[in-house]
């Protein structure tokens, strides 16, 4: 893959989120805000999962486990 076909395509790809966001319209100070706020709100949202996801994932199955596990013996027959 050579390099100047690399740069078209990215020059393309920012094109569309230029297009897609509608910050084509923006002054390019405008434009830097916009995308400063996008990127570290993106980056906020992505260290969150990082960090606490994983965290709930855990304890819910855990919790998912205990309800989810078969009786022992003594209390089947306690019910029946």
């Amino acid at each position: 893959m050579d390099f100047k076909y690399l740069k078209e395509y990215l020059g393309w790809l920012y094109y569309q989120y230029l297009l897609i966001t509608g910050i084509y319209v923006l002054e390019p100070w405008e434009q830097s805000i916009f995308n400063s706020v996008l990127f570290s709100s993106m980056a906020m949202v992505i260290y969150a999962s990082y960090a606490f996801v994983p965290v709930h994932v855990r304890l819910a199955l855990k919790f998912f486990s205990g309800i989810c596990r078969e009786q022992p013996e003594s209390t089947m027959a306690l019910i029946n």
